[in-house]
Order: C-alpha cells, then sequence, then structure tokens
C-alpha cells in the first residue's frame, strides 16, 4: 500500500513555495472580480425568490460543494433566514421528508453534472419546489432545472495542475455570502437580531442589549440631591456585588447626578472632611454620561473607553434610571478594555 512521502521530493524552496501561494491567492482574487463584474439582475431574481416564500432555504450539494453549501446555510441561518442543509445523497433515501411546500432549494454544483442531484432534481421538481442553481453554464442538467441561475462561469481551479476543488469553491462561497448578505439587508435584519442569534462569545455578548447584562435599579445604590455624603455611603451599603459609585436622582427617578468613590477620596485628600455631612448635590458630578437600556453592550463599553469611566448609570427612554453597568461586570469582554478612572464632569 502507497504512502505520501514524509517530505517534499523536488526541490522547492522557500522563495518558490511563496511565489505559488501567492499565484494561486491572486488567481482566486481575479476569479472573484470577474464573477462580480458579470453578475446581473438575477441575483436580484434570487433575492425576490426566497424573500416570497414562506419557508427555509434548503442547501444541497455534493463533496466539496456539499460543503460550501453547509457553509452558505450556517451564514443564511445567522442573518435572518432560515435554511437547512440536505445531503443529496441521503435525500433519496428519506431525508425527501424534511422538505415543506414553501421551501426553497438552493443546489450547488460547479459542473451541474453531479450524478447525485441529477438524481435528486427530478423528485424535488414532482414537489413544485423551485430551485436557485450556483453553477458554472445555465444549460448544464442543474441549470436547465432552475428557476434563476446565478451563474459562476468558466472558471480555471487554482494551482499547478488545476485540478482540486479551489478557485469553484471559493466562487460558489462568495456568491452564497453575497446572496445571504443582501437578503439579510433586504430583510433589515439589525446587529442585535444578530447577536439574538449569537449568544456565546465576544461577538454575541458585545450585541447583547445592555438591559440583559447591567445591574437593575435594585443593586444600585441611589438617593436624593438632599441626602449627605456620609449617609449615602453609611444607608446605601447593599449585599452583592459592590458598585463605586451612587446614583442622585430627582423625584420623578431621573438621574441628576452621580458620586464615586473618587469623587469620595479626592474629598479626604483635599482634607474636605466638613463636606461629608453637607448635601451630595453640592459635590455630586451633575449630568453625568448615561446610556439607554435598548443600546447594545458595545456601545456602552465604546462610550465607558472615551470617557474613561467606571459607571455608566442605564435610564430608559425618558431619562428613568433603570440600571447600571459597572466596568468590573464587561472588562473581561473586550480586549484591550483599559481600568477606567472616574467620572469626570
Amino acid at each position: 500500500m502507497s504512502s505520501l512521502p514524509a517530505r517534499s521530493v523536488i526541490e522547492f524552496s522557500q522563495f518558490d513555495q511563496l511565489r505559488d501561494a501567492r499565484e494561486i491567492i491572486f488567481s482566486e482574487a481575479d476569479a472573484l472580480r470577474q464573477m462580480g463584474r458579470a453578475l446581473g439582475t438575477e441575483l436580484c431574481d434570487a433575492v425576490d425568490l426566497i424573500m416570497s416564500r414562506n419557508g427555509a432555504v434548503i442547501l444541497t450539494g455534493m463533496g466539496k460543494a456539499g460543503l460550501i453549501g453547509q457553509k452558505i446555510c450556517a451564514t443564511l441561518s445567522s442573518t435572518g433566514t432560515r435554511s437547512h442543509f440536505l445531503h443529496p445523497a441521503e435525500a433519496i433515501h428519506g431525508d425527501l421528508g424534511c422538505l415543506h411546500a414553501e421551501d426553497t432549494i438552493l443546489a450547488l454544483s460547479n459542473s451541474g453534472e453531479t450524478e447525485e442531484l441529477r438524481r435528486l432534481l427530478p423528485l424535488i421538481q414532482k414537489m413544485n419546489l423551485p430551485i436557485i442553481g450556483i453553477t458554472a453554464r445555465t444549460t448544464s442538467t442543474l441549470g436547465a432545472a432552475c428557476q434563476v441561475v446565478l451563474c459562476l462561469g468558466d472558471l480555471k481551479e487554482a494551482g499547478p495542475h488545476q485540478l482540486a476543488p479551489s478557485t469553484t469553491t471559493t466562487a460558489m462561497l462568495a456568491m452564497g455570502d453575497a446572496l445571504s448578505l443582501v437578503i439579510s439587508k433586504a430583510r433589515g435584519f439589525s446587529p442585535l437580531q444578530f447577536a439574538t442569534f449569537h449568544p456565546g462569545g465576544s461577538l454575541g455578548r458585545r450585541l447583547t442589549k445592555i438591559n440583559e447584562v447591567m445591574r437593575p435599579r435594585a443593586e444600585v445604590r441611589v438617593t436624593g440631591e438632599t441626602t449627605s455624603v456620609r449617609e449615602a455611603f453609611v444607608r446605601l451599603s447593599l449585599p452583592g456585588r459592590r458598585s463605586g459609585a451612587v446614583i442622585i436622582t430627582d423625584e420623578t427617578n431621573r438621574v441628576t447626578g452621580i458620586f464615586t468613590d473618587s469623587d469620595l477620596a479626592r474629598l479626604l485628600e483635599e482634607r474636605r472632611d466638613e463636606q461629608l455631612d453637607q448635601p451630595i448635590s453640592q459635590v455630586m458630578i451633575r449630568n453625568p454620561a448615561t446610556i439607554q437600556d435598548d443600546a447594545s453592550l458595545e456601545a456602552a463599553i465604546e462610550l465607558l473607553k472615551a470617557r474613561k469611566l467606571s459607571e455608566l448609570p442605564v435610564v430608559d427612554r425618558g431619562q428613568h434610571l433603570v440600571g447600571l453597568i459597572d466596568i468590573t461586570d464587561v472588562i473581561g469582554w473586550q480586549p484591550g478594555l483599559d481600568t477606567a478612572s472616574q467620572q469626570t464632569g
């Protein structure tokens, strides 16, 4: 039984390796530009077809095209379009049962003559499901069976022998990305909706709404303007996570000021101890930065960084206090976020 050699059997210097690698990348990039220039209103037809139906987009393809189909399926799902992958060989052994009358088929095959797809196409047509094809030629078996063809054109594979699927699969992926993201924009898909489908990882956390991660008002030290500094810090101690800020509100619960541990330290350093027993309104920072509770956590982090804040009151659209974002709650959620200093007026 033969095996691959443990090392190269030809002279292949680093210079030659880099030259070949760059040529492969440039070749694929040129192919994408060629495909992009040739793209016409058929993409708009595909967008309209998918958006006109209430079912899912069903991706199918064999081999490398099938793997690209699975990636496009994932992109569609994460950007607001329900989609599933149907393996063409498994389809004729019972998996056709997953199809619904409102579904749309998105089939991938460079040649358009893949045997498993050719066997599947008549069955899909009997179910009266529309087919969108991503393939090289409209005249292929797949192209002829489609309501819309997203044509790749006559592309040459990259590499010295031009055998392994490379340029064609790159083109399929780019076409699928274009279709998916145009549909997403047409649906008005928002970053916060994107976060709903990506709750894990830093990306999902950054796009999460603030009201899902903030400290609620019940866990925030809140007082009126006539309370003394000393009383505010003694009387308003709370169990659990400690925040270094007291939020000052008026009689309607609107935020009027903030007083932080840093402000307290400044009073003591400047030997202004007498002000500890004066109304907190005399030393608080008036009209502090706030953020609305329907904003994203990413927006809060950017505001903390830009203003060098440690605490950020969260308000509703009426500017009523609903919670607090403390830097200690988000410090690990974005690399490079520096510990903030203090609220400044």
